[in-house]
């Protein structure tokens, strides 16, 4: 199908169908193991009538063009694509993605996920499912990234809250024609959305649960000439295990994941299901012989590749450079004006950097962060985003963690210096003074490398099913700084927090 094509039926579904979601309250950071493809038989077919798909999907990509280390990027991606997978853009391939495309590193979040989009239709991207993140910049932001990408946003369980009615601004499913074969394309979005990003970005919406959806939008497509049925759900693989005899009823031969960052490879009573982990350390692939006389499925695999070993594609990797030359000019932009230095791990620092991430994150009662990813003071004078990246250098991302007050305390007990909180002769207090209940629960910020047991911190034993928020913890220091607008005549010294908060 042409892109001129799709818009036309894209605007067709719009005025008739619109978007949806479903349920699940944490991202994992842990991921499953990948399941060994399986395959499934139907009826015997003259080969002459078996067509041949191919799915290539990713999830969670999170704005990672540049990968989360050298040779595993968008471009390694797409030169695996074309030299291991064969793909050709007028081949039976589909490009799909699970969501949560775009908020992560600056190269991305600086520019509200215009790089990103930007990389993903170079790289062809036929659908995506609208994620929890993809409301990280509101609606308006949403709708703006859904103007420049040249594939769809989908998802079937959004609805307004006043009236019922579809948000319209997604589609609730597409049929593309690919390789003979009209393949409807569903999309699902996590029901915990409300929780999983910024409240008041979806206040106006409903997320209706997926059954209910795809009961409600399967006959629709079908009755738009859709033969083989494909859903995107930014959703975990638990509940993609839970909708497969809702998929089998209804004819889905396969089920995409997100949100959970698992990878999940496997078939699953002849339904494909699918996850590809996260930041586009690796892909699913599905391949589908469908039989185009009697719209059935004939065979059907599923496995995850890891993003290693291409060769960088060269229209990609020269997109993702221009990206990357933009976003350089950037941290040179001035942010504030600091009248004295702030040194090092000082109690301004340290201040300045959770106090921020709490009014970034308010749904957090406690903000830690381990004292040695500080690297470097801030001078005095024009203060940069180079500054900021100097002092917190590592790629690291907020993790939301549940715990009791216990748990909190044996945390600081044994791996400490931690800073976000505060003693008072020898009593657990929080930054507000408020005393640490042992038998209360908390939410608490730290940073990826100290979730993951870095500096022998326990949270991810402690809290296994924490949610991975995807926000770069230097982006809520810069917004915090630039709110201000700070200068030679209104310097931010004033406006700093010097108390210790240290544990």
């Amino acid at each position: 199908m042409t892109r001129s094509a799709w818009l036309t039926l894209t605007f067709l579904l719009v005025i008739l169908l619109p978007a949806g979601c479903a349920p699940a309250d944490h991202e994992q950071v842990t991921i499953s193991e990948t399941s060994a493809p399986e395959a499934r038989a139907t009826a015997q077919a003259p080969a002459s009538a078996i067509q041949p798909l191919v799915i290539l999907y990713t999830n969670d990509e999170h704005g990672w063009m540049e990968g989360t280390e050298q040779g595993r990027g968008a471009a390694n991606m797409m030169g695996l694509w074309r030299e291991q997978d064969g793909y050709s853009e007028d081949g039976p391939y589909l490009i799909l993605s699970g969501g949560d495309m775009w908020t992560g590193p600056a190269i991305s979040s600086w520019f509200d996920g215009e790089s990103m989009a930007d990389v993903m239709n170079v790289m062809g991207y036929d659908a995506a499912a609208i994620g929890n993140h993809e409301f990280d910049w509101g609606i308006d932001g949403l709708r703006d990234r859904a103007a420049q990408s040249e594939f769809p946003f989908l998802s079937a369980n959004i609805r307004r809250q006043e009236t019922g009615d579809p948000a319209g601004f997604a589609v609730t499913f597409v049929i593309q024609e690919v390789g003979g074969i009209s393949v409807g394309l569903i999309g699902l979005t996590t029901t915990s959305a409300p929780r999983t990003t910024m409240p008041d970005n979806v206040a106006e919406l409903e997320f209706i649960g997926y059954q209910e959806a795809l009961k409600e939008v399967v006959p629709q497509v079908r009755a738009g000439g859709a033969e083989l049925l494909v859903v995107m759900g930014h959703i975990c693989s638990d509940e993609m295990e839970w909708l497969v005899p809702t998929a089998v009823e209804l004819g889905i031969a396969v089920i995409g994941g997100g949100h959970c960052h698992e990878r999940v490879g496997r078939v699953v009573d002849g339904v494909a299901l699918i996850e590809s982990g996260s930041y586009l350390q690796g892909y699913v692939r599905v391949d589908i012989a469908f039989d185009t006389a009697t719209n059935m499925v004939v065979d059907i695999s599923a496995q995850y590749r890891s993003n290693s070993g291409g060769t960088a594609d060269p229209e990609v990797a020269a997109v993702v450079a221009g990206w990357r030359a933009r976003a350089d000019e950037s941290l040179t932009q001035v942010i504030g004006y600091l009248d004295q230095p702030i040194p090092n791990r000082s109690h301004a620092m340290v201040n300045l950097v959770t106090n921020a991430w709490l009014e970034a994150y308010p749904a957090a009662d406690v903000a830690l962060t381990n004292s040695g990813g500080f690297r470097q003071m801030i001078p005095a004078g024009e203060i940069t985003l180079e500054a900021i990246i100097g002092v917190l250098p590592f790629d690291n991302v907020l993790i939301d963690v549940e715990l009791t007050g216990a748990e909190l305390i044996r945390n600081i007990e044994c791996c400490g210096p931690v800073a976000g909180g505060m003693t008072t002769a020898g009593r657990y207090t929080l930054s507000d003074g408020t005393p640490v209940d042992r038998d209360a629960t908390y939410r608490v910020l730290v940073n990826d490398f100290m979730y993951a047991g870095g500096d022998g911190f326990k949270f991810g034993e402690q809290d296994p099913d924490a949610y991975n928020t995807s926000i770069d913890w230097r982006q809520p220091v810069i917004d915090w700084i630039s709110s201000l607008n700070t200068s030679p005549d209104d310097p931010l010294d004033p406006y700093l927090d010097t108390e210790n908060r240290q544990w």
